[in-house]
């Protein structure tokens, strides 16, 4: 690989000082990112480093304010730290988020690149909502402290969506174990909100292991087509919550789980990859109270960090990498048995065993 040297960086960062932003949680950095020739606008969250650099994707979505963008990411880079403290990994926690405004040209990545470059490795960033593979090379022209790039079948690294996927699947075993006390997908009612890349990789899964599913989308084409390849049902995006299942499964964006949502909601479990699936902190009890398990999204999810962290830090086997995805089942049985041992929220157990492990 190689990196452009070019200077001065013309790309500005300013430190933002959120105390008093919402999802503010003694976040060691916050930067807002700056360039006037690209038009680049992007917010960059540092969580901690207690465990190793900040790692986590950067999102390019549109926002409806400067504020809104740094929410998301004070957020997405707390959940960053605990999923990686969880999956036992040498990283912090940290994330990015470019607002979409301008359009994303080659000048604008390499841009954000130079701005990742000047945080020294503090934040190592891949792809995620709105970035691709291609994307991350063109950020590597800029700076090493990137992972999620291309790379030959069979080797670590590259779309870190299929490990996602990967690790919902066996987390959502172990929930359907502990609930429902079956060890066989087939014939079990899954309902998956969102078939992008991970959700679509996961409903392809679960039909394989012979589970019924109801599918829906933002994009009622792409579910569509899924549906009829997987011999699934289909419903609007806005029904997809409330249709009578075994498992409900987030796999697009998050604060979907609310007081509202919750009571609606006919499953017993709760288990997908979308990030931040509760919309507030009290929503993980609400579940509980009505006898459904929750598998906290950053537990689930890990699958994916777990390969980019892999790819960075040069880790060349495969099988160990989804060995290390795999553990996310055994995970997650021993935090329910913890939940159940304790009385409280999964969600709850969850954050004090991660915060316990950042020194918070």
């Amino acid at each position: 690989m190689t990196i452009s040297t070019t200077a001065p960086v013309p790309v500005a960062l300013a430190t933002l000082d959120a105390r008093a932003a919402p999802g503010f949680d003694a976040h060691e950095q916050v930067v807002l990112v700056r360039d006037a020739a690209t038009g680049l606008h992007a917010v960059i969250a540092i969580h901690s480093t207690h465990l190793g650099p900040a790692a986590g994707g950067v999102r390019r979505w549109t926002y409806a304010s400067e504020a809104a963008a740094l929410t998301d990411a004070l957020r997405l880079s707390r959940g960053m730290s605990y999923k990686n403290a969880m999956a036992g990994l040498q990283a912090g926690g940290g994330k990015a988020v470019v607002i979409a405004g301008a359009p994303k040209t080659e000048a604008l990545l390499e841009a954000f690149g130079d701005a990742v470059a000047q945080l020294g490795g503090r934040y190592v960033t891949a792809e995620d909502v709105g970035m691709t593979e291609h994307d991350m090379t063109i950020v590597a022209r800029r700076t090493a402290h990137v992972a999620g790039l291309p790379v030959a079948a069979g080797h670590v690294g590259g779309n870190p969506g299929p490990f996602t996927a990967r690790g919902v699947l066996v987390g959502l075993k172990a929930a359907v174990h502990h609930r429902l006390g079956r060890d066989s997908l087939k014939g079990l009612h899954v309902s998956v909100q969102g078939v992008g890349s991970v959700g679509g990789a996961l409903a392809r899964a679960l039909a394989s292991e012979g589970a019924r599913l109801t599918l829906a989308d933002a994009n009622a084409d792409r579910a569509a087509v899924l549906a009829a390849e997987l011999g699934a049902a289909q419903v609007p995006v806005e029904a997809i919550m409330a249709v009578p299942a075994d498992v409900f499964s987030p796999n697009a964006l998050g604060a979907i789980l609310d007081e509202t949502s919750i009571a609606a909601l006919d499953v017993a479990i709760v288990a997908g990859a979308a990030n931040n699936q509760l919309a507030t902190a009290q929503d993980g009890a609400r579940l509980a109270a009505r006898g459904i398990l929750y598998a906290p999204d950053y537990v689930i999810n890990a699958g994916g960090i777990i390969s980019v962290m892999a790819e960075y830090l040069g880790e060349t086997s495969l099988a160990r990498v989804n060995a290390q995805v795999d553990a996310i089942g055994p995970r997650l049985a021993t935090l329910f048995a913890d939940a159940d041992a304790s009385g409280l929220p999964t969600d709850v157990v969850a954050d004090r065993t991660a915060q316990r492990l950042i020194g918070r």
